[in-house]
């Protein structure tokens, strides 16, 4: 599964629940602004970016005051310089406010992943490796974070625990054993893939054995990974994780494994620094 696209129930959502916590009873500083007053302007970055979270952000002014206008100047995915317009805005200055955090939040937050994740993709060109996320995500923004992801040139691992069977070590224990497992997993549901993670050479083995479709490398040295590609010999994909950064994943690409996934992309999160000017 993949979360190249967000559907309209869950942007509402998102956007109601975030615009909840943030006006509550009222937006009481908006009501300085005479009721009929219109006004305009525009948002721009303030630091090169990959743009993210568009259409949460037109929600967000569309839930406020439908009344407001908005003119795109970007799409999610677009590599933008510093101090490019994102979109042009026009209509009710009590409205504009009173969105102006949460829209620039959700801006902000899912552009930070996209551009931390074209960073990690530009390492890995030319070399027919997957860049993967993890769940280690915002809570409540998963799919919005994973969206971003997609934004930013990656692609997504599972979405969560239900479409796709990934075995670590407690699982290994608690079910007796790789073998066991992934015999349980193919009975449980079959079609889902079917994921183990492993430690060591022996390990390895055990999930090939198994007929595991992909292999989870989990802190293998370098040297390692690749002796593990050549061993594997296309019998499953070979995914590394554990401690990569973007100085050490170029590396880790060519060893020959066929996926790396990288919690930091959504886990580790730095806002893009935007803002929003009334003209």
């Amino acid at each position: 599964m993949s979360a190249k696209t967000l559907d309209a129930p869950l942007i509402a959502e998102l956007v109601r629940l975030a615009l909840a916590e943030d006006i509550g009873a009222g937006d009481i500083t908006a009501t300085l602004i005479p009721v009929e007053q219109e006004a305009s302007g525009r948002v721009i970055t303030r630091e090169a970016c990959v743009l993210a979270g568009r259409e949460l952000a037109t929600e967000v002014f569309r839930q406020v005051d439908p009344r407001i206008r908005l003119d795109w100047r970007a799409e999610d995915g677009h590599a933008l310089a510093a101090g490019a317009e994102l979109l042009r805005f026009a209509g009710p200055a009590r409205g504009l406010l009173t969105a102006e955090r949460t829209a620039l939040n959700f801006l902000q937050t899912l552009s930070g992943t996209a551009t931390a994740t074209a960073a990690y993709v530009a390492r890995l060109a030319g070399t027919g490796c997957r860049l993967l996320d993890t769940r280690k995500t915002v809570p409540g923004l998963r799919l919005a974070q994973k969206y971003a992801v997609a934004c930013g040139g990656g692609h997504n691992h599972r979405l969560g625990l239900y479409d796709a069977f990934l075995i670590k070590e407690n699982h290994i224990a608690a079910a007796g054993g790789i073998a066991a497992a992934v015999t349980q997993a193919r009975a449980i549901a079959p079609g889902k893939p079917v994921e183990v993670e492993v430690e060591n050479f022996a390990e390895l083995d055990q999930a090939l054995g198994a007929g595991a479709d992909i292999v989870m490398l989990d802190n293998f040295s370098h040297a390692d990974m690749a002796q593990a590609v050549s061993h594997t010999a296309g019998r499953a994909k070979l995914e590394a994780s554990g401690n990569v950064e973007l100085d050490t994943i170029r590396a880790v690409a060519e060893t020959g494994v066929d996926f790396i996934s990288v919690g930091a992309l959504t886990k580790h999160v730095r806002a893009i620094d935007l803002s929003m000017r009334f003209d």
